[in-house]
């Protein structure tokens, strides 16, 4: 199943109904810090959570994962077909992640073009089940992984278990664009 596709729909239904996460999070009794992790697909929800979800949001758990399970053989995103995803709503972090894959819904892996413009970087290094593989197509990054920071510059690449603590930041005077691919066991 894509779990991206997943988060997407849970916000975009949430926002069509004009709800707060606070909203959703006391129609399910569950937290708004979770909602938001939910959606920003930084955690998976077991299925009693995702029914929940879905009946505070008015629709059926079928419904809220209809087609997510679909694997074309080729699907194309043209440049200028990208879709622009919302992962960190913090208002430090203005990194756009720009899908690359949106247009098949079951796959196993999530590739992005994150624009980093100077200055960004989230507060605090985050965790997630997977792995994941950076590639600095523009400008220069720092990485932090499990407290050590890389230098990366254009043409670097890293691979690594993304279960630990890890961070990218814009530290430099230009911006920067990263390719991201995240790889989930549960995809």
């Amino acid at each position: 199943m894509n779990l991206v596709e997943l988060a997407e729909r849970i916000r975009a239904l949430r926002i069509d109904q004009r709800l707060t996460l606070e909203e959703v999070a006391s129609r399910t009794g569950l937290t708004r810090s979770w909602l938001s992790k939910v959606e920003n697909f930084r955690v998976t929800p077991s299925l009693p959570a995702l029914a929940e979800i879905a009946r505070a949001l008015g629709v059926t758990t079928s419904k809220l994962v209809e087609g997510l399970d679909e694997k074309p053989a080729l699907t194309i995103v043209r440049s200028d077909e990208r879709k622009i995803v919302e992962r960190d709503q913090s208002s430090e972090n203005t990194a756009v992640y720009h899908s690359l894959a949106y247009r098949r819904k079951s796959r196993s892996m999530d590739p992005f073009i994150i624009t980093l413009p100077p200055g960004v970087a989230r507060k605090e290094a985050m965790a997630h089940v997977g792995e994941e593989f950076l590639l600095v197509e523009s400008g220069n990054v720092d990485f932090e992984y499990d407290g050590e920071v890389f230098h990366l510059g254009t043409g670097d690449s890293l691979y690594f278990d993304a279960s630990i603590p890890h961070r990218l930041i814009n530290s430099y005077e230009a911006e920067a664009l990263v390719l991201c691919v995240f790889q989930s066991p549960q995809a």
